[in-house]
């Protein structure tokens, strides 16, 4: 200690993170995780005994926090396209959180933010190349011309609950503070209902145009199920 230095009795919110080499977001994380002790709840300091002991333990703190924080989907995004050499868009986020693998955490202005921990671990080449395959998003037109119908056979499909959206984007002519109003559809969806045993897809694809279409004897989708259900 230089000579006339009074020893540093506490820490505020800043001085913290130069202690420690740690960000906002690991100090929130160990706190959270009981690994440091929260600020005093009048002065929001911490006591300098408390810094000590946790600079001692720092290597634990960063290995239980991680070093990667919770991010929007772009930069999740841009994380996995790097470590798996391979062009990942954003929309893949909506499936690896569906599959359990990166979940979603919370928001930021409206916008999903994903668990960073879990994105930092993730390392399964095999699992991304299916989440990237089964969520690749369309729209209806997209994903009429997948199916091989017409677009008011797929409206069928949308309108009996056969077939449901998983996430919206605005038009290219709407105001972005407008709700985005263009619906996406999975490719793992529409891939379920061609295996479905209940459309014969020969026949709602040989309905010539003008035509009422197969799928309209369908009725919806829970009702389907109820009948399964029922002849068991």
């Amino acid at each position: 200690m230089a000579a006339g230095r009074r020893p540093v009795k506490d820490y505020g919110p800043i001085q913290i993170l130069d202690r420690l080499r740690l960000s906002t977001w690991q100090i929130d994380r160990a706190m959270a995780a009981g690994l440091l002790d929260r600020p005093d709840p009048v002065t929001g300091r911490w006591p300098a005994d408390v810094v000590d002991a946790a600079l001692d333990r720092r290597e634990e703190i960063v290995a239980a926090v991680g070093s990667v924080p919770d991010v929007g989907a772009n930069r999740a995004a841009d994380i996995l396209a790097e470590r798996f050499g391979i062009e990942v868009p954003a929309a893949v986020l909506l499936e690896l959180d569906r599959r359990g693998l990166v979940p979603r955490v919370g928001d930021y202005k409206g916008y999903p933010l994903y668990c960073g921990r879990a994105l930092e671990a993730f390392a399964d080449r095999e699992a991304l190349e299916a989440a990237l395959r089964d969520g690749e998003l369309h729209t209806a037109d997209q994903a009429a011309e997948y199916l091989s119908i017409r677009r008011s056979d797929f409206d069928h499909l949308t309108r009996s609950g056969w077939l449901e959206e998983v996430d919206r984007v605005h038009s290219g002519w709407q105001r972005r503070r407008e709700a985005p109003a263009v619906p996406l559809y999975r490719t793992g969806d529409l891939d379920v209902l061609l295996a479905h045993p209940a459309i014969d897809w020969a026949e709602v694809r040989a309905t010539p145009r003008g035509r009422p279409s197969p799928l309209a004897r369908l009725g919806t989708r829970a009702a389907a199920v109820n009948r399964q259900e029922s002849g068991r």
